[in-house]
């Protein structure tokens, strides 16, 4: 069983009280126990001596004739409750109990007749425990004389109970002061903890410079161990911050190298493509080699213009660039994606399906267009001829979906976690047999996010599912 460190520390200190207090009871208990015996043991030989000073001697008064065999009982000394028995040849003549002056018979077990001189304990039945020892008459008669054990007993029992009640009272008291003391150690750890769980929820992830919580400075003295860990944990906190910020300006210069390198290339490219087109326009005659070499470049100059776009969209969401912001229906969009998809793959079956109602969002009209487009093609490009693609537009929960679904190959599992990473390809190559850069799902994670939405995606073999989720625009009825 899983217990916390209060726990851990109150159970122990109880249980280790609670042992020590039974081993001192314990000691106690047997050290009396062996006192009292002891004690009881010398009054048995004190009164087994009388008995055999006092043998042959007539009993008193009114005591029949027949008990002179147990006369030695009322001899002056003797303790009321005082047991004798006479024994001759190994066998009980007769026992008794000394009771109020008079003597009154008692059976006897057989051990009476084995006591020696030295004080024994034997058990008369319903007479109890009795300490007893024997001396030899004049007559050659064997005396056993005893005593009971019920005082020692009834001592030994009121210690025990006056002991447990100690004991349990001074548990309930240690378990009160430790639950307190431990509580107040260990309460720094509990702070340390929440500062912990606020660390944990920061947006660490976003790459951005952000202030890391601290472990207060009361809990980081370096005279406890508590402190100790509080220091060291503030210290992690510290380099943790000194790395995220040297990353965040690394990635801000990147970012800013991207976007202005991107602009930069826009330029020279619309002057190569523009060349190349004013040469083929020029009506000078050009063999068959320069006519494909300018056709090349003006298809290789559109390729890494529109990889150049794509840079400077994706270094535009990272900084943070605000979108155009208005309310617009995603289900003319999605018609229109569908369509374009049709004209670049006619022999895809491309199905829509739309809701009742509009789907209304707040946010920018290009950008989502373009989001459905790359999904579009992303399902265009990665499935054969004949593959089947819908698109389909839910509403429902406060939210506008936009489900892109095709009955093709899937997605290999071991890409499935990357798909929408910058420059992921399925194929895990660096190919551009499909024509694609890889960062069209790059891009449509990055918008969405931008529209505070989300996309996801699910594949096994015979479907795929990409789902745009959006949040609905205020006050439309989903």
């Amino acid at each position: 069983m899983t217990m916390s460190l209060e726990t851990k520390l109150v159970v122990s200190s109880i249980a280790l009280l609670a042992v020590v207090s039974a081993v001192i009871a314990t000691a106690t208990t047997l050290l009396l126990d062996d006192f009292l015996t002891d004690r009881l043991d010398l009054q048995v030989s004190s009164a087994a001596g009388r008995s055999a000073g006092a043998a042959g001697q007539l009993p008193g008064d009114g005591v029949p004739a027949g008990a002179r065999e147990v006369g030695f009982l009322m001899v002056p000394g003797q303790a009321e409750g005082t047991f004798g028995a006479r024994v001759r040849l190994g066998e009980i003549r007769r026992a008794a109990v000394l009771t109020g002056g008079t003597v009154r018979d008692v059976p006897a077990p057989p051990e009476v007749a084995a006591v020696t001189g030295r004080p024994v304990t034997v058990d008369l039945g319903p007479l109890g425990a009795y300490r007893m020892a024997s001396r030899r008459a004049l007559d050659g008669d064997v005396l056993v004389t005893g005593l009971p054990l019920t005082g020692v007993q009834t001592t030994l029992a009121r210690l025990v109970g006056v002991e447990a009640a100690v004991t349990l009272a001074g548990v309930a008291l240690m378990a009160a002061a430790c639950t307190l003391l431990v509580r107040r150690a260990v309460r720094p750890l509990g702070r340390l903890a929440a500062t912990a769980a606020r660390v944990s929820e920061l947006p660490l992830a976003t790459g951005d410079a952000v202030r890391l919580a601290r472990v207060p400075e009361a809990d980081t003295d370096p005279r406890t161990e508590v402190g100790q860990v509080g220091g060291a944990f503030n210290r992690m906190l510290g380099h943790v911050e000194t790395a995220f910020a040297v990353r965040h300006e690394s990635e801000t210069r990147l970012r800013r190298f991207i976007a202005d390198a991107s602009h930069e290339l826009r330029t020279p490219l619309a002057s190569i493509v523009g060349y190349a087109e004013l040469t083929e326009r020029s009506g000078e005659p050009h063999g068959p080699q320069t006519t494909h070499a300018l056709g090349r470049i003006r298809s290789e100059a559109g390729r890494m213009a529109t990889l150049v776009e794509d840079l400077l969209l994706l270094a535009r969401l990272d900084a943070g660039r605000p979108l155009e912001r208005q309310e617009l229906d995603l289900s003319p969009l999605a018609v229109t994606a569908v369509g374009d998809a049709y004209a670049a793959a006619p022999r895809h079956r491309w199905l829509v399906g739309l809701p009742d109602q509009p789907a209304l969002v707040v946010g920018d009209a290009d950008r989502l267009h373009q989001v459905l487009a790359n999904l579009l093609a992303n399902a265009r490009t990665h499935t054969p001829p004949g593959t089947t693609v819908t698109t389909t537009v839910l509403l429902g929960g406060g939210e506008v979906r936009v489900q892109v679904a095709d009955d093709g190959p899937g997605i290999a599992p071991h890409v499935l976690p990357h798909v929408f990473g910058r420059f992921a390809r399925g194929d895990g190559s660096r190919s551009r047999l499909a024509g694609g850069s890889g960062l069209g799902l790059a891009i449509v994670a990055a918008v969405a996010a931008a529209h505070e939405g989300r996309v996801e995606v699910t594949s096994e073999p015979g479907r795929t599912v990409f789902t745009l989720v959006l949040p609905a625009a205020p006050g439309a009825a989903l």
